[in-house]
């Protein structure tokens, strides 16, 4: 039944991904961007399953587990602010790509400021982090693939498998594919986690007893600070902003600004988006806070896995499937969208312009779909050995992503700055991420807020000053 079930899966997704192809057209418009064409139900799936993964399904679950029900309220809340910063970017962003033809964020930035240098650290940026939070889709589908099957699929097979047929249907079909896809995947997504939810409580004797047996063995789970007084005043201000100033520089939610019909169905995604992940974001939070009465010594990296846990543990073998499958959905809906993005920008920003080559539509897209299996095989390595937790790692890229947003905020809201002070910030931003990741700067300083607070206000400090040099 559960092979049956994921082979069924497999062979929906690969369908789906074949109908997307436009035989009639190889262009990278038509390849890289559905030729800008979606409307307001389609765009706004494909941000929604671009953006909850691995990290949604396992992280949330995991943190859930380890913190508590604190996590959510700082997750939902940042995460409906960040309806907000994809409205300020995201309708600029439109409008210069429908103007100009832009396909990726680099594209746009050069042509904002004139400058081959934030181009290509755009780009480097978006490519360079992208790579370990591509690593979560096919750590968390290997995760779950692994208990689906009772360890009859191995962490490395599985990962190794997921890896190949994400190659294969982005390969084929390219954006118009894995918008459709994603359509679908993000409807699963829903559906399947809000059943996990109802199934796992029925088990547990319902949810108001199953939380009061948590209380009593866990009562800092249900605190503002969660456990482990996690998230202080400072953190909580720290996370609740975070997501404001790094969600729409996603490499792959930035590149479906581009893909919206008209400037209306962005608008309506918009509203959308700051809505419904609030409803949905409760769900893996709840499976992993209950998680702590059947599996109640679980620690560090361990708590990744306590959703495929609970699922195996507390119901039938056949809707233990279903979910884990929806969950598999979820993460392919991601990572398609990460590789596609990976070998444009790749491609656009890095290959044609350094080689000063011009190709052929058609060599344009054969190259994006060889970067495509390049890359995917690189995040297949790093998954081999993952180097955190779930949100920690996605914490690294997310932080790496951010830095970008004063450049990009000032060039589209406040029209520009000094190009070397946008260098500047970029690269300043990066070095200061490094040395808190690696604790050659001490935190003390920072009163209890976290480093990503200090570094993006030294970064937004550089591109204001450079405003003010311009003047001049």
């Amino acid at each position: 039944m559960i092979y049956a079930i994921l082979i069924a899966y497999i062979g929906f997704t690969f369908w789906g991904s074949l109908i997307g192809v436009n035989k009639k057209e190889a262009t990278p418009e038509s390849y890289f961007l559905a030729n800008r064409n979606l409307k307001t139900l389609t765009l706004f799936f494909t941000i929604l399953a671009t953006n909850f993964s691995a990290f949604y399904f396992i992280g949330f679950a995991g943190e859930g587990y380890r913190v508590g029900y604190s996590h959510y309220i700082m997750m939902a809340t940042g995460t409906g602010l960040a309806g907000l910063s994809i409205y300020l970017i995201g309708t600029k962003t439109w409008k210069l790509g429908k103007k100009h033809g832009f396909i990726t964020p680099a594209e746009m930035m050069y042509h904002q400021t004139g400058s081959k240098a934030i181009r290509y650290l755009f780009a480097a940026v978006m490519i360079v982090y992208t790579l370990p939070y591509l690593s979560l889709q096919i750590i968390g589908g290997g995760y779950i693939l692994e208990n689906l099957t009772g360890g009859e699929i191995p962490y490395a097979l599985a990962t190794l498998l997921l890896t190949i047929f994400t190659i294969a249907y982005v390969v084929v079909g390219g954006m118009q594919s894995v918008a459709k896809t994603d359509v679908k995947q993000g409807i699963l997504m829903i559906v399947f986690m809000f059943s996990a939810v109802v199934a796992i409580c029925y088990q547990l004797g319902g949810s108001e007893l199953a939380h009061q047996q948590v209380y009593e063995i866990k009562p800092d789970l249900f605190s503002m600070e969660g456990e482990g007084n996690r998230y202080t005043p400072q953190r909580w201000f720290s996370f609740t902003v975070f997501w404001f100033f790094c969600i729409p520089m996603f490499p792959q939610l930035f590149m479906r600004f581009f893909i919206a019909k008209d400037i209306s169905h962005l608008k309506k995604t918009v509203v959308l988006y700051a809505f419904i992940p609030i409803i949905i974001a409760i769900f893996p939070v709840i499976i992993g806070v209950l998680g702590h009465l059947s599996f109640p010594d679980l620690i560090g990296k361990e708590a990744d896995q306590i959703l495929p846990m609970m699922l195996v543990e507390h119901t039938a073998p056949w809707f233990s499937a279903l979910v884990m499958i929806g969950a598999i959905a979820a993460f392919m809906s991601t990572l398609d969208s990460q590789l596609l993005a990976l070998s444009t920008m790749t491609c656009r920003d890095v290959y044609l312009p350094l080689t000063g080559k011009k190709v052929t539509f058609k060599k344009e897209v054969l190259i994006g779909r060889i970067l495509v299996a390049v890359f995917a095989l690189i995040g297949y390595l790093i998954s081999l050995n993952p180097f955190g937790t779930i949100f920690d790692i996605g914490k690294l890229a997310f932080a790496g992503y951010a830095v970008l947003f004063p450049v990009t905020f000032v060039y589209l809201r406040m029209k520009g700055t000094h190009p070397a002070f946008g260098i500047a910030s970029i690269v300043a931003g990066q070095g200061l991420l490094i040395a808190f990741y690696y604790k050659w700067i001490p935190t003390d300083f920072l009163m209890g807020f976290e480093p990503f607070i200090f570094v993006i206000s030294v970064c937004f400090l550089i591109v204001l000053l450079g405003k003010m040099f311009r003047r001049v």
